[in-house]
C-alpha cells in the first residue's frame, strides 16, 4: 500500500512527533510544527496519535491512492478535494484506490496536516520519521517529498470515515496572535522600561519564518544595561557567552528583532535571550503567516502549567468527541 506524489506543493515534509533525546547533540526534537492539528488528524483516521503524517506548508500536494484508505486534513485552511470534489477540513473521509487527493488555495493558517489510516511508513531514523531536512534525517531520503515519490502506509484496522472535530476544539490563532512568554534568565541585561515596552508592543511575523524559527518585527529595539562584555562574549550589548537555547526560546540579536526558535532549532549559541514561548502556544507559532500581528504576553510557571493542563484537555475532549 503506498501513496503516489504526483506534485509536492510548496513544501511538503513527512513529520511525527518528533525525535527527543538528542538536543544535547545537536539534533533538534524536530516533529509537526502544530502538534495538536497533526495528534488530531490521526485520531480522525483511527491512527496512533503519533503516526507520521505530512505537513503541508502554504500550498498542498497532489497524491494518487493505489489502495482504500481514511483521510482527515486539520490545521490550516487548506481545502482538500477528492477527484475536483470539495471535502471537509477537520473531517475524516474515504479514498477508494485510483483517485487523486489535491488542494485549494489557503484561506487561513500556514501549515496542514494530512494524515492517513495507516501512517506513512518511511524508515524511521533517530525513532523517528519526521523530516529534518538540515540534517537529511527521516522522511524520504532527509527531504522533502517530490513528485515520483511512493510512500508506503502502514497496515490499517479501523474505518474512521464521517468522523469530525467541533468547531469549538479546533484551535486556531487570534487575531493579533497572543503568546505566552515567561521572561527568561538574561531579563536582567534590559531595562525595565524597555522589556515592558517589548510586551505591550504589537509586532508582525517576518518573512524569515520556517521551521527553524520565526522572526518578529516592528516593535522598539531593546535597550541594554551597560556592562563590560565577559570572557567570550561579543562586544554587541545582545551578546552572551554560548549558552544552551531552551526549546521556544526568544533570541534578539542586536536587540531589534526577536527570533523565537522553533521544532528544528539550533540548540545553543550566543544571542541574547529575552525569554521563552510556552509549549502551549508553541502550535499556534506554526499557523503564523508572514506580516501576521502578534503580541508577546508576560506569563509565569504557574500560568504556564495551567496553559499547559488546558490544552491537555482539549486533547482530551477531542478524544472523547471523537469516540463517539
Amino acid at each position: 500500500m503506498a501513496v503516489k506524489v504526483l506534485s509536492p506543493g510548496l513544501m511538503t515534509t513527512i513529520q511525527d512527533m518528533g525525535r527527543p533525546g538528542y538536543y544535547h547533540l545537536g539534533i533538534p526534537i524536530g516533529g509537526a510544527m502544530d502538534r495538536l492539528a497533526l495528534r488530531t488528524a490521526n485520531m480522525l483516521v483511527g491512527n496512533d496519535e503519533g503516526a507520521a503524517g505530512l505537513e503541508a506548508v502554504f500550498m498542498g500536494p497532489e497524491l494518487e491512492f493505489t489502495s482504500d484508505a481514511v483521510v482527515a486534513v486539520t490545521g490550516a485552511d487548506l481545502p482538500p478535494k477528492l477527484d475536483g470534489q470539495a471535502m471537509e477540513c477537520w473531517t475524516s473521509f474515504p479514498v477508494k484506490a485510483g483517485q487523486v487527493l489535491s488542494f485549494d488555495y489557503l484561506r487561513s493558517g500556514a501549515r496542514a496536516y494530512i494524515a492517513i489510516s495507516g501512517g506513512i511508513d518511511t524508515p524511521p531514523a533517530l525513532g523517528s520519521r519526521s523530516t529534518y531536512a538540515i540534517g537529511a534525517l527521516g522522511g524520504v531520503d532527509g527531504r522533502a517529498i517530490q513528485a515520483g515519490d511512493e510512500l508506503p502506509l502502514g497496515p490499517s484496522s479501523a474505518d474512521a470515515a464521517g468522523k469530525t472535530v467541533p468547531d469549538a476544539l479546533r484551535r486556531a490563532p487570534g487575531s493579533p496572535a497572543e503568546l505566552r512568554v515567561l521572561p527568561g534568565l538574561y531579563w536582567h541585561r534590559i531595562t525595565e522600561t524597555s522589556g515592558d515596552r517589548f510586551f505591550e508592543e504589537t509586532w508582525k511575523v517576518a518573512g524569515e519564518a520556517d521551521r527553524m524559527g520565526y522572526r518578529f518585527q516592528g516593535g522598539t529595539p531593546l535597550d541594554f544595561i551597560e556592562r563590560e562584555p565577559p570572557f567570550g562574549a561579543g562586544s554587541d550589548p545582545s551578546n552572551i557567552t554560548d549558552a544552551c537555547y531552551p526549546y521556544g526560546s526568544i533570541q534578539v540579536p542586536g536587540g531589534t528583532e526577536p527570533i523565537v526558535l522553533h521544532r528544528d532549532a539550533v540548540s545553543g549559541g550566543g544571542y541574547f535571550m529575552i525569554g521563552t514561548v510556552i509549549s502551549a502556544d508553541m502550535d499556534l507559532i506554526g499557523q503564523l503567516q508572514p506580516n501576521t500581528p502578534a503580541r508577546f504576553v508576560r506569563t509565569d510557571m504557574h500560568g504556564a502549567l495551567a496553559a499547559r493542563q488546558d490544552r491537555a484537555r482539549m486533547l482530551a475532549s477531542i478524544r472523547e468527541a471523537l469516540a463517539q
